[in-house]
């Protein structure tokens, strides 16, 4: 991991956060029945990724299942459609694909995972972000480690740390803080 001064560096340049779903943005149960698969997302989560979109921050999914609630909230919160990637059994491809499309640099994008098959989108972008619960492998590869867990706020830390290393957070809170008209 990385000490705090290198990680906020890290974070300045972040222009894209591209997230894995299951153990990621929730707490990786998958609950099916006989047609409908259900996931549970956390709020803050959600209102974290509003905030980046706001701030000009992308946020983009790689997911290796193919779920409607997934693409249904990846379009409550503002990810492009053609930035969700699912039954994506091999990650990197579409993680290359998206930063060419995007015409981005890997310095410009992080990438949060929590499984084997997370590691090499993690190893080919700035910044790579692993959530507590994640298997030791991704844990030893990470640059940071969120507090809270997948599915509990994880991906809304993240957010919240990069808009503060980009001197976003102050103009954010103003939304907030300042007494209505």
């Amino acid at each position: 991991m990385l000490e705090q001064a290198e990680l906020k560096e890290k974070m300045k340049p972040i222009k894209m956060i591209v997230l894995d779903v299951d153990g990621v943005m929730t707490n990786g149960s998958v609950i099916l029945n006989k047609t409908d698969e259900y996931k549970f997302f956390s709020a803050l989560d959600g209102h974290g990724i509003r905030m980046l979109v706001r701030n000009g921050i992308r946020v983009a999914i790689i997911t290796g299942r193919r779920s409607c609630a997934v693409e249904r909230r990846a379009s409550e919160l503002g990810v492009e459609p053609e930035d969700l990637y699912q039954d994506a059994k091999l990650k990197l491809p579409c993680f290359k694909e998206l930063l060419a499309r995007r015409g981005l640099s890997k310095e410009q994008v992080a990438f949060m995972g929590d499984d084997v098959v997370d590691l090499p989108p993690m190893r080919h972008s700035g910044l790579a972000v692993a959530a507590p619960d994640a298997v030791d492998e991704v844990l030893e590869y990470a640059d940071y480690v969120t507090r809270r867990a997948g599915g509990n706020g994880a991906v809304r830390e993240l957010g919240d740390m990069i808009l503060k290393a980009q001197g976003k957070w102050e103009h954010e809170m103003k939304r907030y803080m300042e007494d209505p008209e």
